[in-house]
């Protein structure tokens, strides 16, 4: 324990069933105010080989858990995390400065991921495939049976900015379907999912069957590279994915990378329609600072037959963002919490300067203390700026007219990103139009693209990553077909 550190929760690396304190001890600090929320002891080398070699042994473990087993295992983490919601949420809170009411939601949605998991994992026991084999004369009297089994160990890296729920997305579909699992936590929020462990070691999943390493970048590249895990699933940057995939040799890789989501105003919508609108556009925006990979970021508003829509949305929206209140993040109130870090911060304000600096105009731009970064709102910005291109991953959204549906279809897939977009209108004609030309993983109607429910094939392509997330998706992708050709045992 650090000097002057009595009153401060302290962790240890979860290895293999042992909580691991040998390892350095490094202070966890709330982007808010400074303060330290808790110690944690990092894994060294000889503790992520340790956790790899024993989640390679586990496998025969894993593997001869039954259907019932696993279900059962998953809900009872399930009611665990129920039981612990305030700790999880306030430790969410602290760690990643997510405003409370958003940390509580995150520890409900990761309840419903084990829930999701449990029946997966009940699902799974009638699942399989008979195989017609008679459909050529050498296949008769024969049949095949296809079922799926576990790909061996996953390799998991989650990040801070659900780091309680985006981790539940790769341990769940683990447990669900019989794969140890290896997991390195963001290194700005790892006690929720160190919590998580603890939990899961009181049910009767094998013990050397999960680990969770808190650790600088050496231990994921050891994750990345090693041949002991069959799949690699990370969540975080594009260019930290891409290079990963690029470097995991023979396993399977997901990716659930980086976006710049965008939203399509269409102008068969109506005046009173407004209202509600921005009121999910300005939670899709700011909340948690926009730190979500499907944060609102940019909004097209069609003016082909309303010249006024614009001028009106772009009011109303202003001012909703203008009552947005930022803070605190243990306050209720609070929309707009601290960015992670101050470096983050600061690259969020050089990226509107920069805008600003080649054309831009401020629709509103509220000022910064400390990590507290108020919400930004620009027009008419260059189509290369940062802001628009990139992904923002803060408080700051552009809004511009475009003249027709069509120049807005064409504006959202003007990007690299593609994970999800959404469209606002009333015509049935334009909404199938969007789910066909969007360039993008989910296209969500009349709500913001930051609409996520844990059961749905989350994802996306181009750079925004490669798989699907999603309890059914990532079991799909942890396990794979196996066949069984039987004939008879004699030829007649």
């Amino acid at each position: 324990m650090l000097q002057g550190m009595t009153a401060v929760s302290v962790f240890g690396a979860y290895v293999a069933g042992r909580s691991c304190t040998s390892g350095p001890a490094r202070e966890i600090r709330s982007p808010y105010d400074g303060r330290v929320v808790a110690v944690v002891h990092e894994a060294g080398d000889a503790e992520i080989d340790e956790a790899l070699s024993a989640a390679a042994r586990a496998v025969t473990q894993t593997r001869a858990l039954s259907s019932q087993e696993r279900a059962i295992i998953c809900a009872e983490v399930g009611r665990q995390v129920a039981a612990c919601r305030d700790d999880l949420a306030r430790s969410i809170c602290d760690e990643a400065g997510k405003p409370i009411q958003d940390a509580q939601a995150e520890v409900d949605r990761a309840l419903f991921c084990f829930e999701l998991a449990a029946a997966e994992a009940s699902r799974s026991a009638a699942e399989g495939e008979l195989l017609p084999m008679d459909l050529r004369p050498a296949g008769r009297s024969r049949i095949g049976l296809v079922r799926r089994v576990p790909v061996g160990a996953v390799a998991a890296i989650s990040p801070f900015n659900f780091p309680l729920n985006l981790a539940v997305h790769k341990v769940a579909p683990a447990l669900a379907c019989g794969c140890p699992i290896v997991l390195k936590p963001a290194s700005q929020t790892p006690t929720p999912v160190l919590r998580l462990a603890a939990m899961i070691a009181q049910t009767s999943w094998p013990k050397a069957a999960l680990s969770v390493l808190p650790a600088g970048r050496a231990a994921a590249d050891r994750l990345v590279t090693d041949d002991r895990c069959g799949l690699l699933s990370f969540t975080g940057s594009a260019v930290v994915g891409w290079d990963m995939k690029a470097r995991a040799g023979r396993k399977r890789v997901v990716l659930e990378l980086g976006g710049n989501a965008a939203v399509l105003i269409d102008d068969s919508i109506q005046r009173e329609d407004l209202d509600a609108i921005v009121e999910k556009l300005v939670y899709g925006a700011f909340s948690y600072a926009g730190q979500k990979c499907i944060s609102v970021q940019r909004i097209y508003v069609v003016t082909g037959s309303d010249s006024g829509l614009f001028e009106e949305f772009q009011r109303r929206f202003v001012a909703a963002t203008a009552a947005a209140r930022c803070g605190d993040p243990r306050d209720p109130e609070v929309l707009v919490g601290p960015m992670i870090d101050a470096q983050n911060a600061q690259r969020i304000e050089g990226w509107v300067e920069q805008a600003l600096h080649a054309g831009a105009v401020a629709l509103y731009r509220g000022g910064r203390q400390g990590n507290v970064v108020a919400p930004t709102v620009l027009s008419r910005v260059s189509r290369d700026a940062a802001v628009c291109c990139e992904e923002a991953f803060g408080p700051v959204c552009v809004v511009e007219q475009v003249p027709s549906f069509s120049a807005g279809i064409a504006a959202i897939n003007d990007s690299r990103f593609g994970l999800q977009a959404a469209v606002f209108t009333r015509d049935l004609g334009h909404s199938l139009r969007a789910f066909d030309e969007l360039i993008v993983g989910a296209v969500i109607l009349n709500d913001a693209p930051s609409f996520r429910m844990d059961h749905m094939p989350y994802g996306g392509v181009k750079d925004s990553g490669l798989g699907r997330e999603g309890i059914r998706c990532a079991i799909a992708d942890m396990t794979e077909p196996r066949l069984l050709v039987a004939s008879a045992l004699l030829d007649r």
